[in-house]
């Protein structure tokens, strides 16, 4: 499988396989690429419906020299902690944020939720989310603003008075639930027009229908968000010290 970076010939065929109403994994599989490659790609460039590979081209160039420009020459970069390799972090956080994007989560707001998510400490300070982005305090102030009204980050001042924004285990959970509520209005809606476009036409039939299935699926889901919630503080396997003096007894299943 090819590696480095995409050609202009491949970025053709991208845009190709768009127009052709191709999947990523199929574009992906006819260049020998990693699906994530090509979902980065698009979603860095337009999206689906506005990607075009020479603007594409030009701004992937555009970036590589600008990071060239701005490197820092004299600092060497510091280790990063547990022995963790760069590279391999770098590519994952921005596969993390390129799924981020594909389930509907604006750029800039999926850069610092995946910040965040991969902080041991999970928080960082308004100063720290600018530097590590290389983007301006107003960038980072309002995606700030759009990630505390879905509920997926909040805020709160450290010992220094200064805020900080943090991702804590009951994020999800919260997110989830005003997900929920947010989907249970189309249940409401449709329903509506049951009774606007009359019960016994076809129209009414396909929304009732559709009620139903949204209903169904939001109270299963925050049924099961319920159920699942300890999960969000239990300690992966293996985190435990170990005993010295040997295993227990096994624990009551």
């Amino acid at each position: 499988m090819p590696g480095g970076r995409l050609t202009q010939q491949e970025r053709q065929q991208i845009a190709l396989g768009l127009a052709d109403g191709l999947a990523y994994a199929e574009i992906a599989r006819r260049l020998d690429r990693p699906t994530s490659t090509v979902t980065r790609e698009v979603m860095r460039n337009g999206g689906p419906t506005s990607y075009r590979a020479d603007l594409a081209h030009r701004a992937t160039e555009q970036r590589a020299q600008r990071r060239k420009q701005t490197a820092p020459r004299s600092a060497p970069t510091p280790p990063l902690p547990h022995g963790r390799d760069a590279e391999e972090v770098r590519r994952y956080e921005e596969e993390f944020t390129t799924v981020l994007m594909g389930s509907g989560v604006p750029k800039m707001m999926a850069r610092i939720m995946v910040c965040l998510y991969t902080t041991d400490a999970g928080s960082l300070t308004a100063a720290e989310l600018v530097q590590r982005l290389q983007v301006s305090p107003a960038s980072v102030s309002k995606a700030i603003a759009f990630l505390e009204e879905q509920g997926l980050v909040r805020r709160e001042r450290d010992e220094r008075r200064r805020e900080r924004y943090i991702v804590d285990d009951d994020v999800w959970y919260q997110s989830m639930l005003a997900s929920a509520r947010s989907t249970a209005q189309i249940v409401v809606v449709a329903r509506q027009g049951v009774g606007v476009l009359g019960p016994d036409t076809p129209a009414a039939a396909r929304l009732e229908n559709i009620a139903r299935f949204v209903d169904f699926v939001t109270e299963s889901l925050i049924r099961a968000a319920e159920q699942a919630r300890d999960i969000l503080y239990a300690k992966p396997a293996g985190t435990e010290p170990e005993d010295s003096a040997g295993p227990g007894p096994e624990a009551p299943r």
